[in-house]
């Protein structure tokens, strides 16, 4: 389904309806936003596993996907008001947020907002709150990973992924990485990856499960000690062995034994 939020329409994925029930009671819904590169289909093995349990909404971000993809409009707060504005348009009064890289630091930013209806937080291979420890000249080297399936498969044989990914999903990171917007290809690692929230996740009241893979070459199980987990007071942390970046497609099953075991 398609809606529109701060007049960007977004691509939304919701499947399942689990036993949330109106009044905030029952399994929570799972609201997932991806890494910068992909999409809403990042998640697809992961609902797999949760379903028919519970009600999955996976939204592809704004210069993803099939999602608009306006020239402006990337800061973390732009991508955290669109995930909100879907939360509202589908009444979502009891739900957890599941953020990947990227989409785990828009999640910080959502959670520290301290919505109602919001009972959970798990951030996958997370951004740290703090900026993006990369010189500028790496960060602009960033902005042509994505230029040609070639460039795609490096970043991912080189940086993303721990172990290999089966060749379906592959295919699925190419198309998915090379969708997106000149401006989103730009607007994380020139701009986003550089704002810092720190003061803004302390104030991150829910449980928060943390989890990282080992071999994580973008965020490290010890940069997430350091940057992350002292400013969420909740928090704690898993660490997948063997485990990359592309936690959501290296360790599907993993992540969503983890998240059943936390809202369990």
């Amino acid at each position: 389904m398609d809606i529109i939020t701060n007049t960007i329409r977004l691509h939304v994925d919701d499947n399942g309806h689990g036993t949330c029930r109106a009044g905030g009671h029952g399994t929570p819904a799972l609201m997932f936003l991806h890494y910068w590169g992909g999409s809403s289909r990042t998640w697809h093995h992961v609902v797999r596993e949760l379903a028919p349990d519970f009600r999955t909404v996976a939204i592809d971000q704004r210069g993803w996907g099939r999602s608009d993809k306006p020239d402006a409009g990337y800061t973390l707060a732009d991508l955290a008001d669109d995930a909100q504005g879907v939360i509202d348009q589908l009444e979502l009064t009891n739900y957890c947020l599941v953020g990947h890289s990227m989409g785990g630091k828009v999640a910080q930013l959502l959670a520290s907002r301290r919505a109602p209806g919001l009972t959970g937080l798990v951030l996958v291979a997370p951004s740290p709150p703090s900026p993006l420890h990369l010189p500028l000249e790496a960060r602009q080297g960033m902005v042509g990973a994505y230029a040609s399936r070639e460039s795609v498969v490096a970043t991912v044989e080189h940086a993303l992924a721990g172990t290999a990914l089966a060749p379906a999903d592959l295919d699925l990171v190419v198309a998915d990485s090379m969708a997106g917007a000149p401006a989103a290809r730009t607007a994380w690692p020139l701009a986003a990856s550089q704002e810092d929230i720190s003061d803004a996740a302390h104030r991150i009241t829910v449980p928060t499960l943390v989890i990282s893979g080992e071999v994580d070459k973008v965020d490290p199980p010890e940069v997430l000690r350091r940057e992350l987990l002292p400013h969420i007071a909740q928090a704690h942390m898993h660490v997948l062995p063997g485990v990359g970046h592309l936690v959501p497609l290296e360790a599907p099953a993993a992540v969503a034994s983890l998240i059943r075991t936390f809202l369990g």
